[in-house]
């Protein structure tokens, strides 16, 4: 059976500030991006999330992001190379810390928001990025977007890295992920988002937002947990790969 990860953002709520259905999500994907303090997330929530994680048997992961606490990582920032790794270092440590006390392992990083689309068209960010990866060590695995730079550099540096496709996201004609407040930059209705995706696991394409069909590897597909429909999206996107004979699993 061909099989796909489905990988999820999770662990964003903050003090009293609730974001997303976590512990409604985690039973139906196979990986977790858990938030680590700088967009989203504190040290309880973090907890809670990998607690959730090892319940359901879904992969722990870092979602490192810029210092953006207010503009939820989405804000682009200038940053240096040694300040990329940093962050990824800091961030991913605090979340393998807490992985580590409930008997269980750091297995990838996926970085978030606006850090995660600057380090696509800079190469000195990416290189930063694999560098705090392979550092970690453990096997730590790197999510990166399917045809982008960061892969190639992850691959030079012998960092297994994972192609990653979304399912809730429109693309540009080159790949990128379009604006989320672009017409087409967020999918919000569960039939279009399983039809995306399939494209992307059967056919190896997506379509643009203009039409253009875009090759892409669809190793892991993204559903963001702050998106509305995310609980919907995911039981869909099963129901859907399974009457094809398609399975969900962890790289």
């Amino acid at each position: 059976m061909k099989t796909i990860d489905l990988n999820c953002d999770m662990g964003e709520s903050y003090g009293h500030w609730s974001m997303g259905q976590d512990a409604a999500i985690m039973p139906l994907v196979t990986s977790a991006n858990i938030a680590a303090g700088f967009h989203g997330g504190d040290p309880a929530t973090i907890r809670e999330t990998v607690r959730i994680a090892v319940e359901h048997g879904v992969a722990i992961g870092a979602h490192p992001s810029l210092p953006d606490l207010v503009g939820f990582g989405r804000r682009v920032m200038k940053i240096t190379s040694q300040e990329a790794y940093d962050l990824v270092l800091y961030q991913a440590g605090a979340v393998e810390a807490f992985a580590r006390a409930a008997g269980a392992r750091l297995h990838h990083v996926k970085c978030h928001g606006a850090f995660y689309n600057m380090a696509v068209n800079d190469d000195a960010l990416a290189e930063a990025i694999v560098r705090a990866v392979k550092d970690l060590g453990g096997g730590t695995q790197l999510y990166a977007l399917s045809g982008s730079r960061m892969m190639k550099i992850a691959a030079a540096q012998g960092v297994r890295v994972i192609a990653e496709v979304f399912a809730d996201r429109g693309y540009e004609d080159d790949g990128t992920l379009a604006p989320r407040d672009a017409p087409g930059g967020m999918i919000e209705e569960a039939e279009k988002s399983v039809a995306q995706a399939l494209g992307m696991v059967e056919d190896g394409v997506v379509l643009s937002r203009s039409g253009v069909r875009v090759p892409v590897a669809a190793d892991t597909m993204c559903l963001h947990g702050d998106q509305p429909g995310a609980v919907v999206f995911a039981k869909a996107l099963r129901q859907a790969f399974a009457d094809r004979g398609l399975g969900f699993a962890a790289p």
